[in-house]
C-alpha cells in the first residue's frame, strides 16, 4: 500500500479506510472495476477489495454492472462537488478557459498538483485528442505532462528533490524523459522561461504547452494549458501563437485565486 512504512505502527491511521479509497481510485482510471482488477492494481488481496467493493456498494458510492463489476454511481458527485466549491476561483475561471478554446479551437485545461499528479479542476473541452479521456477530477502524471512540469518546476527546491528521488519514472513514450538528472533540467528551463512544453513526451502525436497561474501574491497556484495534435501545431506555432494567449489567460484565472 502507497505510504504503508510512513503509517506502520501509527495507532491514528485507519487502515481499512485507507484501502477502500485505495480501491475507489481505481475507478478513475477505467469505467467498471472487477475484484480480480481492483486486486491487481492496488496490491491488497482479492478478499480485502471484495470487501471494500461491498462497503461501498453498500453506502451507494458505486453499483453492480456486467459480469461481475461494478461502476461508479452519482452519490460520488459531492465529493468532488464539495472539493470544487472550496476552489470557487476554478468556477470563476470556467469562461475565461472557454473563450480560450474557442479562440484557440484547442482543448484548455487548469488543473492543481496533488501528490506525483495534476488534478484537473476546471476544462474546456474540444476535439479530443488523447487516447485518454480527461475531465474535471482526472489526473495524471506530473512528470510527463506540461502543468506538472509547471507546478513541479515551482515548488520549494526540498520538495523537487523529494519528487526526483522517485526516478526512474515509467517511459509513457521513446521521448519521456525519466531520469533525475533530466527532469532537474527541464525543471530548471520551466523556472527560468516561465512555461513548459511537452513534445510526445506523454503521447505519440501530441504536444502541450502550459504557464503558471499566480495570485496576486505572485505564487503559483495552478497551471493552464492547452495541447494539440503534432500535425496541427509545431513546437514554434506553440510559441509564438499560443504561449501570448495562454499567459494573458492564466493572468486573468489568477485574479479569481482569492473569491
Amino acid at each position: 500500500m502507497s505510504g504503508e512504512d510512513e503509517t506502520a505502527g501509527d495507532p491514528d491511521f485507519m487502515t481499512s479506510l485507507a484501502r477502500g479509497l485505495q480501491v475507489l481510485q481505481q475507478f478513475e482510471t477505467q469505467p467498471t472495476l472487477t475484484t480480480s482488477q481492483g486486486a491487481a492494481a492496488t496490491g491488497l488481496s482479492r478478499a480485502a477489495v471484495r470487501r471494500c467493493l461491498y462497503t461501498l456498494e453498500k453506502l451507494g458510492y458505486i453499483g453492480a454492472a456486467d459480469g461481475g463489476a461494478y461502476r461508479l454511481r452519482p452519490a460520488i458527485l459531492p465529493l468532488a462537488r464539495a472539493y470544487l466549491s472550496a476552489h470557487s476561483f476554478a468556477d470563476a475561471a470556467q469562461p475565461t478557459l472557454t473563450a480560450l478554446r474557442d479562440r484557440l479551437g484547442e482543448s484548455c485545461s487548469l488543473g492543481v498538483l496533488d501528490h506525483s499528479d495534476v488534478f484537473y479542476v476546471a476544462r474546456a473541452e474540444a476535439a479530443k485528442i488523447m487516447s485518454v479521456a480527461l475531465w474535471v477530477g482526472s489526473r495524471l502524471p506530473a512528470y510527463c505532462t506540461s502543468m506538472g512540469r509547471v507546478l513541479l518546476a515551482h515548488r520549494p527546491p526540498e520538495q523537487i528533490e523529494a519528487y526526483l528521488a522517485q526516478a526512474p519514472f515509467p517511459a509513457r513514450t521513446p521521448r519521456t524523459r525519466t531520469s533525475a538528472e533530466s527532469l532537474r533540467a527541464a525543471l530548471a528551463a520551466v523556472r527560468e522561461q516561465g512555461y513548459a512544453v511537452i513534445d510526445e513526451e506523454l503521447e505519440i502525436g501530441l504536444r502541450s504547452i502550459a504557464v503558471p497561474v499566480r495570485n496576486r501574491r505572485g505564487e503559483v497556484i495552478a497551471a493552464l494549458n492547452t495541447g494539440a495534435p503534432t500535425a496541427r501545431a509545431s513546437v514554434d506555432s506553440l510559441l509564438t501563437d499560443v504561449l501570448p494567449q495562454l499567459r494573458a489567460s492564466a493572468d486573468q484565472v489568477g485574479l479569481y485565486a482569492e473569491l
